[in-house]
């Protein structure tokens, strides 16, 4: 009898949220993963696909990580006796290691931590953060150029092919 096999990459279907600007507006440096302190209402909304990291930040405070700005809109099934309060913000889990990279990271190089992505893995909600320094206008238009050469040139392949 053969195993069956588990799928332990991220799959399409476990991304809860994108931060599509950030790349836009941001030089990725280093990534981590980082778990998040939750209340069971923000899961039910994560669950139902009504998070969004469209305005969201990172912040070191007292020596913790924090996500603030990301919005995750009540389920309409949510408990009455509960509040929800959609832009709270949320402690993140990292390693003490992990932290003090990033201390040092903020605090020396002028690093600044986003949220890239959101995603289930193994049942739990993790967050992926981004150690990224902030793009000027040139780099954005240089940017956007080798993106529009990317897709003259791919065009131009094509066309040879047919």
């Amino acid at each position: 009898m053969a195993a069956k096999k588990k799928n332990k990459d991220k799959t399409p279907s476990s991304t809860i949220a994108l931060n599509r600007k950030a790349r836009h507006e941001y030089t990725i440096e280093d990534r981590l993963e980082a778990g998040m302190v939750l209340e069971g209402w923000e899961v039910k909304s994560m669950r139902a696909g009504r998070a969004s990291l469209q305005e969201a930040y990172c912040v070191l405070r007292n020596g913790e990580a924090w996500l603030l700005g990301a919005n995750f809109t009540p389920a309409p099934g949510t408990s009455t006796h509960v509040n929800p309060d959609p832009r709270r913000t949320r402690k993140l889990l990292l390693h003490q290691h992990e932290l003090s990279k990033l201390i040092g990271l903020t605090e020396q190089r002028g690093y600044t931590l986003i949220p890239l992505a959101m995603y289930w893995k193994r049942g739990r909600a993790k967050l992926e953060i981004g150690v990224a320094k902030g793009k000027k206008k040139q780099d954005k238009r240089a940017d956007e150029k080798k993106k529009d050469w990317q897709r003259q040139k791919a065009r131009i392949l094509k066309s040879q092919n047919m």
